[in-house]
């Protein structure tokens, strides 16, 4: 894999190459990430900025670039979560599924195998995913959920990073076609 093309933009949907992964990496693989995001900060409270089933999330819609496949993997995981979980029943799986949606649009318009772009994106939809959930929260809900803007960009940047290398890492994951 080369990233020295220095192309960002892609100019046609053909040129940006559909990723392939076996069927035990799409189940495997968030599932590991739901895992990760339960008990992992019960042992480890340092990692508990980390948003794994986000990431991963991002990371299939991104690879895949098709918006019904990004959907259907962020309502998944997100559903999936959600049953682990203390919240609400559907509010990771209606956040999960925008972005799941949206990472597979922009997937299909940019070279997402950039790593500066990878980071970009794992930025905006860690924003995005805090965002949306706040706004579910307060609209669905009625609870006066706190939306911290500082700690929020900051756990944002925190979670590109961690994102930059995960997503290198499940480039290993890939079939080659």
């Amino acid at each position: 894999m080369s990233y020295s093309s220095g192309r960002i933009l892609l100019s046609s949907q053909r040129e940006g190459q559909i990723s392939r992964f076996r069927a035990w990496v799409m189940i495997v693989v968030p599932l590991l990430a739901i895992l990760f995001q339960v008990y992992v900060p019960l042992f480890f409270q340092f990692l508990g900025f980390v948003e794994m089933p986000l990431l991963v999330v991002v990371y299939f819609a991104l690879m895949r670039r098709s918006p019904i496949g990004g959907l259907l993997v962020g309502m998944l995981v997100g559903l999936a979560q959600d049953s682990l979980s203390k919240n609400p029943l559907g509010m990771f799986g209606i956040v999960k599924t925008l972005v799941g949606y949206f990472a597979a649009s922009v997937g299909l318009r940019f070279d997402v195998d950039h790593p500066a772009v990878r980071m970009i994106l794992a930025y905006f939809f860690f924003f995005f995913h805090q965002f949306f959930y706040w706004v579910l929260g307060r609209a669905l809900l009625g609870q006066p959920l706190p939306f911290e803007i500082q700690r929020t960009l900051l756990l944002g940047v925190l979670n590109a990073v961690v994102g930059v290398a995960l997503f290198r890492f499940l480039d290993q994951l890939r079939e080659t076609v």
